[in-house]
């Protein structure tokens, strides 16, 4: 294996492959379809990966959180309606949830309020936007657990077979 880079700009999929301790070469190699000069393009910032690249890349370097960060930063579709996860640990994200859901069921009885006439008015809009917000940080905090689970599966800290 080659020396570490001691390049202080690196970028999400440089620093993966590093963390699983790679050379491009090696790297390409386990890929199978990617070339080692596009590695190097992808990780420079001189191409932007396609999905199916980082696809691989994610597998490769046991990195499933890189399909995420693609979605989110560099497709444009994704930019608009992907949020980004950030990874966390499992007792942040418990505990994430745990507020989410105390908020949410608080506010149950003035969602139906809200929703019962099929109508919003403009006095009900800011209890219904904060309870969007809350929906929206329950979804954020469940991608983070469904991310936090593929990390571990593709690390080997958990057997898939057990998630079935």
């Amino acid at each position: 294996m080659g020396n570490r880079s001691v390049k202080e700009d690196k970028n999400i999929y440089f620093t993966s492959r590093e963390e699983a301790g790679l050379t491009r070469e090696a790297a390409a190699e386990q890929m199978g379809c990617i070339s080692a000069d596009r590695i190097y393009k992808i990780e420079t910032e001189k191409a932007i990966p396609h999905p199916d690249e980082v696809l691989l890349m994610a597998e490769c370097y046991k990195n499933p959180s890189l399909c995420n960060y693609f979605c989110s930063h560099e497709c444009e579709i994704g930019q608009k309606y992907v949020p980004e996860v950030k990874v966390k640990d499992l007792p942040h994200i418990t505990l994430e949830m745990l507020a989410t859901l105390n908020r949410l069921q608080n506010n149950k009885d003035r969602l139906i309020e809200i929703s019962a006439d099929g109508e919003l008015s403009e006095d009900e809009l800011p209890d219904f936007l904060s309870i969007q917000n809350s929906l929206n940080e329950m979804s954020l905090a469940i991608d983070a657990l469904k991310l936090w689970v593929n990390n571990a599966v593709a690390t080997g800290k958990l057997d898939s077979s057990m998630l079935r």
